[in-house]
């Protein structure tokens, strides 16, 4: 098949599945054309398989704003048509969906073909921008004139029904994960120079935004840091970065915390690390949580959106309320200081991981798509 996929090229969830789906399908030997204004972070690899289109976007006086949807949906077509895609997908309703109907409409008006579109929805593209009354109408519209709608999780698609007047199925693909790539053995000279008297380790990965409450990140391990030596590791960037550093000096823990900044090789900061605190606001499933696990990490997380489908109360890591930061706490000092439970909670975390192993999911896609072939089941 030739695909063309549509995402967001940044370190956020929506652009990493993507692009680790559009790789996958690559080495199953179908053709993928990723379109999108920069190259993604993850598409750090060569295949023959692969192309990847750049949305350039023109700039003019007269406009305050560049129109990027105008210009991606134009992309979208000269794709289409120069490299015959069987289908569009795109991830992220905003704009993609919009820019994804508009480039369909133009090729049918061209050619007399209809070309499929399939949209995944990701989360905030729902729960949060979606919901906004400027975008509203579009979204709706966009999402009901997809062929084929998906969500990554359970909770993302009861949270779309409930927010939307959604007419069609949406069929619920997980997120996944290359078990493979985070199953890797810890290096020992690098755990020592994050902890070098024998410290556990704690993790937080996301970019920094108020919905990830880092704050509260920094005050469970400041609870376990009372307790037992240990060591934070900050990964990612954003707006809420300034004052977590900030709260860290306050509290005077600032020598044990490292923040990291934005990292792709993420399995081998994640194979010395013991425990990963996630306890967003909301999460439409927690791919960090999951990459997490297959390194063999115990997530500690709030019980928000889709992380109750992927971490198991009590046998892959502990979860609680939002903002129950004293929980929380609670089960991290406890966890730590039971090195038997710890390695029996990390083996189990795998275990989970390897249901939502890629290698698994991906058929799910090509079974998907094989519905929308020109030919017939493919």
């Amino acid at each position: 098949m030739r695909i063309g996929i549509v995402c967001y090229p940044t370190f956020g969830g929506s652009g990493v599945l993507a692009t680790e789906l559009g790789k996958a399908l690559a080495d199953e030997g179908h053709q993928v054309h990723f379109i999108t204004y920069q190259q993604p972070v993850r598409l750090n690899v060569f295949n023959a398989n692969i192309f990847y289109h750049e949305v350039r976007v023109p700039t003019y006086p007269l406009f305050d704003y560049p129109p990027y949807e105008v210009a991606l949906a134009s992309t979208m077509v000269d794709v289409i048509m120069n490299h015959d895609l069987d289908l569009l997908h795109v991830h992220y309703a905003i704009p993609h969906a919009s820019a994804a109907y508009m480039a369909k409409q133009i090729v049918k008006q061209k050619t007399n073909r209809n070309i499929p579109v399939i949209t995944t929805l990701h989360g905030t593209d729902i729960t949060l921008v979606g919901k906004d009354k400027t975008y509203e109408p579009v979204v709706t519209f966009s999402i009901n004139e997809s062929d084929a709608i998906t969500a990554v999780s359970n909770n993302l698609r009861e949270e779309t029904y409930k927010s939307f007047h959604i007419q069609k199925e949406i069929e619920v693909i997980h997120n996944f994960v290359d078990v493979g790539r985070f199953d890797k053995k810890p290096i020992d000279a690098f755990r020592k120079v994050i902890a070098p008297n024998g410290e556990k380790i704690l993790i937080h990965a996301s970019n920094f935004r108020k919905v990830k409450r880092v704050i509260d990140v920094v005050k469970i391990f400041a609870a376990v840091r009372k307790e037992m030596p240990a060591k934070l590791l900050m990964v990612g960037d954003g707006p809420e970065r300034p004052g977590t550093e900030e709260l860290t000096r306050e509290l005077g823990i600032e020598d044990d915390v490292r923040f990291l900044g934005k990292q792709e090789q993420m399995e081998d900061i994640l194979a010395v690390s013991d425990v990963f605190i996630l306890p967003s606001e909301y999460e439409s499933f927690g791919l960090a949580a999951l990459e997490a696990m297959a390194a063999r990490t115990v997530v500690i997380s709030s019980n928000a959106g889709g992380l109750t489908e992927i971490n198991i109360q009590g046998e892959t890591g502990f979860m609680a309320d939002v903002g129950d930061v004293a929980t929380m706490s609670k089960f991290a000092n406890n966890l730590l200081k039971d090195d038997q439970q710890l390695e029996t909670m990390k083996k189990a975390a795998y275990v989970q991981a390897c249901r939502f192993d890629i290698k698994n999911i991906i058929p799910l896609y090509e079974k998907l798509y094989s519905r929308f072939c020109r030919m017939g089941p493919c």
